[in-house]
């Protein structure tokens, strides 16, 4: 499974992205399971969002889903979290 996470937004407009290809991890199954939740609870289009605040773009696979803060679900929260912090 391939997921990506773009962030825009934020108080300076910054443009981050990075992703996580799971095939051959050993927490593949946990990834999917996270995976599959946040995009269940996506948008279709990109929301409004906040002055300053940040608007995600998640792709699992190639389907895509919006969302922004602060209405993040939790499964979205964690996604992202961790897309940002073990993707290249």
């Amino acid at each position: 499974m391939r997921i990506q996470v773009r962030r825009t937004g934020g108080f300076g407009g910054l443009d981050h992205h990075r992703e996580v290809n799971t095939a051959g991890r050993p927490d593949a199954a946990e990834w999917h399971t996270l995976a599959e939740d946040a995009v269940a609870q996506g948008r279709r289009s990109p929301p409004i969002g906040v002055p300053d605040g940040f608007t995600y773009q998640i792709t699992v696979d190639g389907r895509t889903v919006y969302c922004a803060d602060p209405r993040l679900t939790e499964p979205q929260r964690r996604l992202i979290s961790r897309v940002l912090k073990e993707g290249a």
